[in-house]
C-alpha cells in the first residue's frame, strides 16, 4: 500500500464525519509526502490551511492513520503551494516502513500521488470525471432517476427540463447530476456546462456583486446550454439568490437550453423559497432516489470489488451490504475502510476482523442513544447544568446550546419534532422547527461552529 492509498483510506475515513464542503475546503491538495514508521508529513495548499489543519482536524486525522496503522503516532504539516514545481519532483525508491507491501517500490513522480479522482475537477465546468453513467449501479431505488437522467442526454432541452432529483444524503444525486455534463464531455460536443452547488452559486453572486460584475456573472450562467445545480435547498432563505436564479432560469428555459436541480427534498417542501421559483421546479420532471435494497448494495460493492476479489470475499461484501442500509456514500466508506485493512495486512481479512474494523462506523449507524443522554453531554460540553437546557429562559449562552441539543436529536437521531418539544420541557414544536433550521444554517457558514459539532457528534457516539 503506497502513500496514495494510504492517504486515500484516510480521506475516506474522514468523509464520513465532516459535512462535503468542510471536507472541500480543508482537504483539497493534501497528500503524503513522505512517511517514516511512525510519523507522516502531509503537503497542504496553504499556510492557512496548515493552521486550520493542526487546530482543528489534527485528531480527526492522526485517529485515521492511527486506525489505519498503530504505529504513526506524530504528524508534520508542510506547505506545498507551487503545485507544478511538486509535480516534477520524483519521489525516490523505497519500500515503505509503514508495513505496506514489501513488494511495493516508490518509482511513481509526485503527480500521480496527486491524482486523486476526487480532485480531478474540470475547472471550466466544474465536473468531475469520476461521476459517470457506466460506474452508476441501476437498482429499484433509482431507476426512475437514472432513466429520466439518460433522456435529458438523448433530448438537451426539450425533455424533462427543467429535471428535478432528490432524496437523502449519500444516496447518489450528485453522481447522477454530474453524469448528465460527463456524457456530453466525452461526446465531445460542442455545447457550454456549468456544474454548480447551490452554495457556490450564491458565492458566485455575492463577489459579482462586491467586485461590481454582475455583467459577467449573468452572462456565465446564462449563456449555458447545460446548468447543472446540486442542492438546491440551500437557497431557502436567500432571497437574491432566488431572485438571479429565477432570471436565470427563465432565461435559459426560453432559449431551450437544460436545466437539472438535485435536492434532498421535493421543491414543495424546501422552505422559504418563492412560489415563483418552487412552481419552476415543478414545471417539468421530478424523480426521487430512495435507499438501496440489498441487491443495490451488494451490486455496489461487487462493482468496486473488481480485480481485488483475492483481498474482499464475497462473504466480506454480503456483510457490509447488510449492515450499512442507507447511506451509499458510508457504504463505499465502510468498503475502503476494510481494502485498506487488508492492503496493510496483505492478506484477506476475516469475518470477525472486519466486524472489528468497522466496529466505529457501525457504532454511529447503529447506535441507539436516549435523548436524555444527548441533554447530559451537551450540558457537559458547554458547562452547564442538565436543567439550564430544560429550562425557558432566554440567555444567549444558554439558547445555543439548547438548540444544538434540538438539532442532535432531530439529524442524528431522528426523533419528531414534537418529541423533541416533549423532552426539552414541553415546548411547543415549532420552536425545534425553527432551532433546527437556524443551526443547520449556521453550520453552513460558520466552520468554526461547524467543529463544535462534529466534535459533539464525536462525543455523542463515543460513550
Amino acid at each position: 500500500m503506497d502513500y496514495k492509498e494510504l492517504w486515500e483510506a484516510v480521506l475516506g475515513e474522514i468523509k464520513l464525519n465532516i459535512s462535503k464542503a468542510n471536507y472541500l475546503t480543508w482537504f483539497k491538495d493534501t497528500f503524503i509526502i513522505d512517511a517514516k514508521e511512525d510519523s507522516v508529513l502531509l503537503a497542504v495548499p496553504s499556510s492557512f490551511a496548515k493552521e486550520w489543519l493542526e487546530n482543528k482536524y489534527h485528531k480527526e486525522i492522526l485517529r485515521a492513520l492511527y486506525n489505519l496503522n498503530p504505529k504513526i503516532k506524530t504528524i508534520k504539516y508542510q506547505v506545498n503551494s507551487d503545485r507544478n514545481s511538486l509535480e516534477k519532483i520524483k519521489i525516490k525508491k523505497r519500500k515503505n516502513s509503514l508495513s505496506f507491501s514489501p513488494s511495493q517500490e516508490f518509482s511513481q513522480e509526485l503527480d500521480e500521488q496527486l491524482n486523486f479522482s476526487e480532485f480531478n475537477i474540470d475547472p471550466e465546468t466544474n465536473l468531475n470525471p469520476k461521476y459517470s453513467f457506466e460506474n452508476f449501479v441501476v437498482g429499484t431505488n433509482n431507476e426512475l432517476a437514472h432513466a429520466a437522467a439518460l433522456a435529458v442526454t438523448e433530448n438537451l432541452g426539450k425533455k424533462y427540463n427543467p429535471l428535478f432529483i432528490y432524496g437523502g444524503v449519500g444516496l447518489g444525486k450528485t453522481h447522477l447530476l454530474q453524469a448528465i455534463g460527463n456524457e456530453f464531455k466525452k461526446e465531445k460536443k460542442k455545447i457550454k456546462i456549468k456544474y454548480v452547488p447551490s452554495e457556490r452559486f450564491t458565492d458566485d453572486l455575492v463577489n459579482a456583486i462586491r467586485n461590481q460584475k454582475m455583467d459577467d456573472f449573468k452572462k456565465g450562467f446564462r449563456n449555458l446550454d447545460l446548468l447543472l445545480i446540486d442542492d438546491v435547498q440551500f437557497i431557502a432563505g436567500k432571497d437574491k439568490t432566488q431572485e438571479e436564479l429565477f432570471h436565470t432560469f427563465n432565461t435559459l428555459y426560453e432559449r431551450n437550453k437544460q436545466i437539472v436541480f438535485t435536492s434532498d427534498r421535493p421543491p414543495k417542501a424546501i422552505p422559504s423559497i418563492e412560489e415563483r421559483l418552487r412552481s419552476r421546479f415543478e414545471g417539468g420532471m421530478i424523480a426521487d432516489i430512495g435507499y438501496p435494497n440489498f441487491e443495490t448494495r451488494l451490486a455496489i460493492l461487487k462493482s468496486k470489488n473488481q480485480g481485488i476479489e483475492n483481498l474482499i470475499n464475497e462473504e466480506i461484501l454480503h456483510y457490509i451490504a447488510e449492515v450499512i442500509p442507507k447511506n451509499i456514500r458510508e457504504l463505499e466508506g465502510a468498503y475502503n475502510r476494510i481494502v485498506a485493512h487488508a492492503r496493510l495486512k496483505n492478506s484477506p481479512l476475516s469475518l470477525e476482523e472486519v466486524k472489528k474494523a468497522l466496529s466505529v462506523v457501525l457504532k454511529k449507524t447503529n447506535q441507539y442513544i436516549p435523548a436524555k443522554d444527548v441533554i447530559k453531554k451537551v450540558a457537559v460540553f458547554y458547562d452547564l447544568d442538565e436543567n439550564d437546557i430544560l429550562g425557558h429562559s432566554r440567555k444567549k449562552e444558554l439558547v445555543k446550546p439548547r438548540q444544538i441539543a434540538m438539532y442532535l436529536l432531530r439529524e442524528e437521531l431522528r426523533y419528531s419534532y414534537t418529541n423533541i418539544a416533549e423532552k426539552l420541557g414541553n415546548r411547543d414544536h415549532t420552536t425545534v422547527i425553527y432551532a433546527c433550521k437556524k443551526i443547520s444554517e449556521e453550520i453552513e457558514k460558520n466552520p468554526v461552529f461547524s467543529q463544535e459539532v462534529i466534535l459533539l457528534r464525536e462525543i455523542l457516539y463515543n460513550q
